[in-house]
């Protein structure tokens, strides 16, 4: 059987995450599914890079899929994005691959982007899109407190309760965070770097970063919450619209 390497956009708001639910229930992947088996029918599984929380978006989400027939890559595109609209949710490109190709297991590193931005005017344009706070960020005090959290530590402070990795311990490759001028305010946009990241844990650094850059926190609090091991020493947990898995990098690129 062929096997198919996806590269997916999507806006998360109108779904349940990506991890296909019960019955009834919205997802990216369920949508995913459904289109695949009206090109050829029965039951159809993809595994993707990572499991995107509900209201959070894909720019590079990865997924794999194997089918029976040998679909031209340019032609499988087209059909998918015809059985998935209206839904918010694109296949960009497509390949095929070897079946030792994973979407998931694969993979060496993800990456993910948090735009944030600061104006007392609610958002129109990027309504579901960002996180907004009214209230002015010093971006520097934020790289501060974002340096502590580079390199392999054990991140228990900033994981779900409900997380379902092994392990805690994890290597943050890199925290980047730009600004920039936007209508009426400033956006700050977090880009995070890594092998893989716990359930969570995107999310809890920037709403703990949002307390350093507020001035509610002291940078080096960011420190002593990472030392803690201590889901309660972690900072507020920002909300999912501002957060977007924006690509995946493997040994050697399937899109090209």
């Amino acid at each position: 059987m062929p096997r198919y390497a996806l590269k997916i956009e999507y806006e998360g708001g109108p779904f349940n995450g990506w991890q296909r639910q019960s019955e009834g229930q919205l997802t990216v992947q369920g949508a995913i599914e459904a289109a695949l088996a009206r090109l050829e029918p029965g039951p159809h599984t993809i595994a993707a890079a990572g499991r995107t929380d509900a209201g959070v978006h894909g720019l590079g989400q990865v997924a794999h899929c194997d089918l029976t027939k040998d679909w031209d890559p340019f032609r499988l595109t087209g059909a998918l994005n015809a059985h998935l609209r209206p839904l918010p949710v694109s296949v960009v490109a497509c390949a095929m691959v070897a079946d030792a190709f994973h979407a998931r297991f694969s993979a060496q590193e993800r990456r993910y982007l948090f735009r944030l931005v600061t104006r007392r005017a609610p958002v129109t344009h990027d309504r579901g899109l960002v996180w907004q706070v009214n209230h002015p960020l010093d971006v520097q005090a934020m790289r501060e407190g974002a340096a502590h959290l580079i390199g392999l530590h054990d991140f228990t402070t900033f994981r779900s309760s409900m997380c379902q990795s092994a392990s805690p311990v994890k290597t943050v490759d890199e925290i980047m965070i730009a600004e920039q001028d936007y209508p009426e305010g400033r956006e700050y946009c977090f880009h995070l770097r890594a092998r893989s990241f716990l359930h969570n844990q995107v999310r809890s650094f920037v709403g703990t970063l949002e307390r350093v850059g507020a001035g509610a926190w002291p940078a080096v609090k960011v420190a002593e919450a990472l030392a803690a091991k201590d889901r309660a020493a972690c900072g507020p947990v920002c909300p999912p619209q501002g957060l977007y898995l924006s690509g995946v990098s493997y040994p050697q690129d399937p899109f090209l």
